[in-house]
Order: structure tokens, then C-alpha cells, then sequence
């Protein structure tokens, strides 16, 4: 019996041992997560989404992709994902988006200097319908670039649609013009993207974007009279309507988007240095269509900075003086003439003009 006690009295001492072990764990793990929370602070941490301006990016709008596209489509998926892992430390080229993504990184540090709590800026998500193997070489690419894209929704060959309407998106950019028609149809204002043919010098202090006005800002009721009547009836029509608002186009709500965030730095008084400026860009000329456009704008409550009447001349050279990040447009026409010139243009398929010309 007193073997036996005695090995009771030393059989607290592992137990004490185990404890000591767990309590020097736990302040590992403590100061761990203090380190990491100080690590993560050195960034800002992604906006609540619902405070968000959220932009979703698909990998082949914001990195040049073509090459693997191509071994995607002739060879298959998993040669694909393959060549991707292979290949995961080369870093990838800039695509079509990846400038207006850096120029809205570039207002977002603004914002930041001016309101540090305020959480009403953008956020860029990569959503992808890459596969999660792909993954390291795009977080890689990005890390190079030092972009600052903390979400990744990578839907393993799923449309994106349904994570587009959770993720509240304010904007979608994508390659693929069969989703871009998906996610306008379900109401997400979206565009493809194509990349200029010619390299111009992009801002690095001001976002600059342009918008065409029907079927982009504005609904395509006009354009429809245009097709279906002809160009005097259209004019007929514009006059008789002039003080009767627009119907709003589905990158109406982005042009609001920006002009909140301009508010911000007018009400710091940084109007003459505030880092975006917005331009429509349109075919109507402004003696026989162009006051209606103005009015609606007004009667929403909108400032465009600078507003362009071509009536009808080509948009291309005009984009080459503005340069700007993105050029939205309802029409391949323009899309084709922008891209020639240099200009990154994105193609929103929305109103009567699809039925005219097709994405292709």
C-alpha cells in the first residue's frame, strides 16, 4: 500500500507537466496572433461588403492570360492546371484590367489619408472560374504587383453568378462575354474587357473613366428610336422629350459609385485635386440631343466632369487625348475604333445594339 501511495503522490506531477505545456501553447499562440494581427494591420483590412464599392475581376481581365487559354482549349484542363502549377513563380503580365484596378487601389489610399475608419471605398475581388490549384501563381502575380486583393472566390469551372450577387458586386469585368451577358441579365452591371492594341501611358494619380451615354448610363430607348425610325425622328424625339429624364442604363449606378467617392475629397476640399475624374463620351451632338443627357444627369443628382458630344464622329482619337483606365461602350463599332488607338475599352451587351452586332 505505501508503494501505492507513494506513486499517488507523483502522479499530479505529468498532469502539472501537460498544464505548464498547454499555458506556454496558448502564449505561443497568443503572441503568434498578435504578431500576425500587427502583420495584417500594415495593410488595410477589405471594407465590410456592404460598405464596399465592390469591383469583381475574373484572372483573365486582370492578368494577360492568352497563352494559357490557348493550352486550355486545345489541350484541356488538366495540361492547363498542370502548366499553371508548373509555371507558378513566373509572374504574370498586366491584362486589360489590371490598370484601372491599380488606379482604384491609388484612390483607395487617398480615401485612407483622408477618412482612416471609413469603410465606404472600393474593394477588388478576383472572382475567378479558375480551379483552387491555379491559385499560388495568381496570389504570386499579385504579391509581385503589390496589389491589395484580399477576396478570392475561384469557382472550379461554376459561373460566378450566384458569388456576384453575394459578394454584393458593384461592377463585374470579365473576358468571357457569355458570362458578362449573364451577370447584365441578372441585373449586375458588367463589361467585357478588351486590351488596347497599341501601349499608352496610363494616369498614376487620377482614375480616369469613360462612359458612352444610351445603353450604358442611360437606358437604350433612344438608340431603339434610332434603328427603328431613323436619326430625324430621333432628334424630333429628344427635343420633344428634353425636360423628361432618361430611364437609367445598367453602368448607371457605377457613375453614382464614383461621384459619392468624389464627394468625399470636394467636402475636404480636394475638388481641383481629387483622384477621379469622369467623362461621357457620346455620338449625340449636343444642339439636337444633347440637353436631355444633361438633365437627366442633373435630375439624378450626378456630375459628369467632363462631357464630349461627337455627333457622330469617331470616338477613338478623342479617347487617345483622355486616356483613360476603362471606356465603357454598348457598341463593337466603338469598342474596335477604341481598342485600334490604344484605349481599354470594355464592351457592356446591353439594349437594342446586340441585336445588331453580337459580342464576340
Amino acid at each position: 500500500l505505501g508503494t501505492m501511495s507513494g506513486s499517488g503522490s507523483e502522479a499530479p506531477q505529468p498532469s502539472e507537466t501537460a498544464e505548464i505545456r498547454l499555458q506556454e501553447a496558448e502564449q505561443d499562440w497568443a503572441a503568434a496572433k498578435a504578431f500576425y494581427d500587427n502583420l495584417v494591420t500594415k495593410k488595410p483590412r477589405p471594407p465590410k461588403p456592404q460598405n464596399a464599392i465592390t469591383v469583381a475581376v475574373s484572372s483573365r481581365a486582370l492578368f494577360d492570360l492568352v497563352e494559357e487559354r490557348r493550352i486550355y482549349e486545345e489541350q484541356g484542363v488538366e495540361k492547363y492546371v498542370e502548366f499553371q502549377q508548373n509555371n507558378e513563380n513566373v509572374t504574370l503580365k498586366p491584362g486589360p484590367a489590371f490598370y484601372f484596378v491599380k488606379a482604384l487601389e491609388h484612390v483607395n489610399a487617398r480615401l485612407l489619408e483622408l477618412y482612416p475608419d471609413d469603410e465606404e471605398r472600393f474593394d477588388i475581388v478576383l472572382m475567378t472560374n479558375n480551379h483552387a490549384q491555379v491559385g499560388v501563381r495568381l496570389i504570386n502575380s499579385i504579391n509581385h504587383y503589390g496589389l491589395t486583393i484580399e477576396r478570392f472566390c475561384m469557382t472550379g469551372g461554376q459561373s460566378p453568378i450566384g458569388y456576384l450577387t453575394a459578394y454584393l458586386t458593384n461592377l463585374y469585368l470579365s473576358a468571357d462575354s457569355d458570362k458578362v451577358q449573364e451577370a447584365i441579365e441578372a441585373g449586375i452591371a458588367s463589361a467585357t474587357m478588351f486590351t488596347a492594341n497599341k501601349d499608352v501611358a496610363y494616369s498614376d494619380t487620377q482614375l480616369r473613366v469613360a462612359f458612352d451615354g444610351d445603353a450604358v448610363i442611360f437606358s437604350d430607348e433612344s438608340e431603339q428610336i434610332v434603328k427603328e425610325q431613323g436619326l430625324d425622328r430621333f432628334f424630333e424625339h429628344e427635343q420633344m422629350n428634353e425636360n423628361k429624364p432618361l430611364a437609367q442604363g445598367p453602368l448607371k449606378g457605377f457613375l453614382e459609385d464614383l461621384g459619392k467617392i468624389q464627394k468625399k475629397f470636394h467636402a475636404k476640399n480636394e475638388r481641383l485635386n481629387c483622384p477621379i475624374r469622369t467623362y461621357l463620351v457620346t455620338a449625340r451632338s449636343a444642339a439636337s440631343s444633347g440637353a436631355r443627357v444633361l438633365k437627366t444627369l442633373r435630375s439624378w443628382g450626378l456630375e459628369i466632369d467632363e462631357a464630349l458630344f461627337l455627333a457622330g464622329a469617331p470616338k477613338g482619337p478623342i479617347l487617345v487625348k483622355i486616356r483613360p483606365h476603362i471606356f465603357f461602350d454598348d457598341q463593337m463599332f466603338h469598342i474596335e475604333g477604341a481598342r485600334k488607338l490604344g484605349t481599354i475599352a470594355a464592351h457592356v451587351p446591353y439594349g437594342v445594339a446586340q441585336k445588331y452586332h453580337k459580342s464576340s
